[in-house]
């Protein structure tokens, strides 16, 4: 039976892609991190997103929402300073298009999501 392709769109089997950070590894990088956090949407694991989530903009309830279909994702570009990064993604779904210049800070080696402006540009 063959491997499952990572939803992340590289090409590389979920397990050995994703999914390696989804168990506990961590993301070297800050797109790295944006991929698997939308492979984790995708595969409904909240409890990876809340990990990743930086505790000072972490919301209290994440939401995954099990009705949408997650079906692709586009990234458009990105810059690393030191410990903080941007990531600008399209993340399309079945509803349309979440386009979004997200934040990350490295906080002890592993990146975390901050925050990030919708509408990208």
């Amino acid at each position: 039976m063959p491997a499952s392709p990572c939803p992340c769109g590289l090409p590389a089997p979920y397990e050995s892609c994703c999914g390696r950070f989804h168990h506990g590894d961590a993301a070297p990088t800050a797109e790295l991190l944006m991929r698997s956090r939308y492979a984790a949407f995708v595969v409904g694991d909240e409890a990876y997103l809340r990990r990743t989530w930086a505790p000072a903009t972490r919301p209290r309830r994440i939401g995954i929402d099990p009705a949408t279909r997650w079906t692709g994702l586009e990234i458009l570009g990105g810059t690393t300073d030191g410990d903080a990064a941007t990531v600008e993604f399209r993340a399309h779904h079945d509803g349309g298009v979440l386009h979004e210049n997200s934040r990350f800070e490295r906080v002890a080696g592993r990146w975390l999501y901050r925050d990030g402006d919708l509408s990208g540009r």
